[in-house]
């Protein structure tokens, strides 16, 4: 872990791509601590907030893909031991939120590496049942291109605001802060995304049926 805090406190292109490549497998890095500090910087004319965007996004995009090929190859057996074992365990997982995560894909289909990717407890493990289902590679990487880039831009954003009204020796304090309330935004704009697109569903076979 104090080889991740010293690459929090060296924030580059290089750094931030490696740091989301971490934070879509397994191991625990919160992005909200990755990419908002580096657009903080960025506010400041260190980094180019679009560059630190697209660089998470490939991060994104590259440990997102990790575990899509793993689950693929692998299997739930394997996926599942690891989540139980010591490393697992390490890494904040278990079997529970791996399964969670399955729900999630199988209640909400292919579109659920899109909007997983905005949910806390799902963002990192989404790309896990995406593989197990043996989900088109190509459309699972576009879906989780689109969803972290969306995420990533809005941390950006924040961290760009706050670079106007606090001071960095307050900054993890305010993103701790502002985080949860995004959190609860983007699950509340979530559920409604999804409930809209069930009812259309409904009221087309409806009007199909008639």
């Amino acid at each position: 872990m104090q080889f991740i805090t010293s690459l929090l406190g060296n924030l580059n292109y290089g750094t931030i791509l490696f740091l989301m490549l971490l934070e879509s497998t397994v191991v625990p890095v919160p992005s909200e601590f990755v990419v908002t500090p580096a657009a903080y910087h960025a506010a400041s004319g260190q980094l180019d907030v679009w560059l630190v965007v697209l660089f998470a996004t490939i991060g994104a995009d590259l440990g997102a893909s990790v575990n899509y090929l793993v689950a693929y190859y692998v299997g739930r057996p394997v996926i599942y031991r690891f989540a139980n074992s010591k490393w697992g365990k390490m890494c904040l997982l278990n079997q529970e939120k791996v399964e969670r995560s399955e729900r999630y894909f199988d209640d909400h289909g292919i579109v659920a590496t899109l909007t997983g990717r905005l949910i806390p407890g799902i963002r990192h493990l989404i790309s896990i049942p995406a593989g197990l289902a043996r989900m088109n590679y190509w459309k699972f990487l576009l879906y989780t291109t689109i969803g972290a880039s969306c995420w990533h831009t809005i941390l950006a954003a924040l961290g760009w605001y706050l670079h106007t009204i606090v001071p960095e020796s307050q900054l993890n304090e305010k993103i701790e802060e502002y985080a949860e309330y995004i959190k609860i935004a983007i699950i509340a704009l979530v559920v409604i995304a999804i409930a809209w697109v069930a009812v259309k569903q409904v009221i087309k076979k409806k009007n199909a049926a008639e």
